[in-house]
């Protein structure tokens, strides 16, 4: 078993689906006034992606889905191209940090599942040309549900209709040296199962409650997500493959469990663990980056209520709880 090194560092999704935000330039003065060293772009539209240069901000970048088939199946010069007038032609590379291709396709999108791995390749490829394949790293973003079992963690494993696609995906990360990309919510897990999965549990509030798997011990669900995915590629034969956290988070309203004061603990509680470099239970003392969600809240999302209230700041920049990101 080799276990990754990989020192964690906390960043912000600036998802853009509402009619309720501040302007991205009146965005980018929040976060630097709040030690954001990090933050996703689920698009690389040109209007967010301008205020962004020279800021010294780090920026994980998504490639959309409807462009991966053209990608998948064009020549590298397209994938360059493609690069170069959508993100380059806005923002330096020094900032480009990583491109996320698609977003939870297998679960939202499966049309696109066999343009995952061909369209990742040619990006990779057009990094190579331009030198810079070293320093942005390529990878794709998952749903949980991409795994029919993940508890307890030992159980993890990937659904069968996924592996297809996703084992050649494991071995190109493995080959680039790049993360597995995962969405990790407790609170969905806490408010679909509230009989099972205790509110301090979701909380990553430590307490005597703990469940055991394999001689290891699980005080919180996160850790227990995290580990399902570790044990669920080492059953395809990966365990050297480090995990990112591209999206977690937890809503202010909108529901049962849903508070501020609940928001406020879950992503206070991610960023101190992060930050110290806990791990899991499975990989102690292994850093995770880690990207909570969400800047803002998004009236357009659709959804149940809740959908709409995972902002960590009010659209006057004020934050809704005091968390601190360092």
């Amino acid at each position: 078993m080799h276990t990754p090194n990989f020192e964690a560092t906390i960043g912000v999704c600036y998802g853009r689906v509402g009619t309720n935000l501040p302007p991205p330039s009146e965005a980018i003065n929040v976060i630097k006034s709040n030690d954001i060293s990090r933050i996703r772009l689920f698009n690389p539209h040109p209007e967010v992606l301008q205020p962004f240069s020279g800021t010294g901000i780090d920026l994980l970048i998504g490639v959309p889905n409807e462009i991966l088939p053209t990608l998948a199946n064009s020549p590298v010069k397209t994938s360059i191209k493609w690069l170069q007038s959508n993100i380059f032609a806005y923002v330096s590379p020094n900032q480009v940090k990583y491109l996320v291709v698609g977003n939870e396709i297998f679960l939202k999108d499966p049309f696109y599942s066999p343009y995952i791995v061909p369209s990742i390749s040619k990006l990779y490829q057009a990094l190579q040309t331009l030198g810079l394949a070293t320093t942005i790293k390529v990878s794709f973003s998952h749903a949980s549900t991409i795994l029919s079992n993940s508890y307890p963690p030992s159980f993890g494993t990937f659904e069968s209709n996924v592996k297809q696609f996703l084992v050649p995906l494991l071995q190109f990360l493995r080959d680039t040296r790049s993360p597995l990309m995962v969405n990790v919510y407790p609170f969905f897990a806490y408010i679909n199962n509230p009989k099972y999965v205790s509110l301090d549990h979701a909380l990553l509030n430590r307490s005597s409650y703990m469940e055991y798997d394999k001689n290891l011990a699980y005080d919180n669900m996160f850790d227990a997500s995290i580990d399902a995915f570790v044990y669920a590629m080492e059953k395809e034969g990966f365990n050297d493959i480090p995990v990112m956290v591209t999206e977690t988070g937890w809503p202010t309203s909108g529901t049962d469990g849903a508070s501020i004061d609940n928001a406020f603990t879950y992503n206070e509680n991610i960023v101190r663990r992060a930050l110290n470099n806990v791990g899991t239970p499975k990989w102690p003392g292994v850093g995770l980056d880690i990207f909570l969600f969400d800047m803002f809240d998004e009236n357009g999302k659709s959804g149940e209520e809740f959908e709409r209230h995972f902002g960590i700041f009010g659209d006057n920049g004020i934050k809704a709880y005091d968390i601190r990101f360092n």
